[in-house]
């Protein structure tokens, strides 16, 4: 996705334990695991401005993480048929170079549709959703799943919201497009 934004980029992953905190918060644990991210990887990139990036899904309080495995990505789906979700999607860019960080969350708003157990199969038969909050890919076959997706970055869904980080760059003093 970073790509779309013509600028040089180099990915390296973070290594951070992404287990919540107790009582923590679905959007404040999005935004301190972006930050995390940012911050370990910044650690080997002294000149450079780093993008973190993390997302939760949580509905009526439950959270729906990657689940890993294709066992737990159908009892996601089992668990969130018919329900609406929102998506928090947390971005933070720190510049090594002057230690700033700026952070945000975008939401998104999900609803899936009553999903019966052939569905649930052909789509995890079709799609690897191990390491997708929520199970559904809504920039692939997951859309399917979806009665609606309502926010104001449609890229936040997918994980990263480029409206939201093209506004951190040009704050950083990058010139886009």
């Amino acid at each position: 996705m970073l790509a779309r934004l013509q600028i040089p980029f180099e990915v390296l992953r973070p290594d951070c334990d992404e287990t919540p905190l107790a009582g923590e918060a679905p959007r404040a644990l999005a935004l301190r695991l972006a930050e995390a991210k940012a911050r370990a990887v910044a650690q080997a990139c002294p000149q450079a401005l780093v993008i973190g990036s993390d997302q939760v899904a949580h509905s009526d309080g439950e959270l729906f993480g990657k689940p890993g495995t294709r066992e737990r990505a159908a009892l996601q789906l089992r668990r969130l048929s018919g329900r609406s979700v929102c998506f928090d999607t947390a971005l933070c860019l720190l510049d090594t170079r002057r230690d700033l960080l700026q952070v945000a969350c975008v939401p998104t708003d999900v609803r899936f549709r009553s999903l019966d157990e052939a569905e649930i199969r052909r789509y995890l038969e079709r799609e690897d959703a191990s390491q997708c909050a929520g199970s559904a890919r809504s920039e692939g076959l997951g859309v399917a799943l979806l009665e609606y997706m309502r926010g104001d970055d449609p890229t936040a869904l997918i994980g990263l919201p480029l409206i939201a980080l093209c506004n951190m760059l040009r704050r950083a003093g990058c010139a886009l497009p």
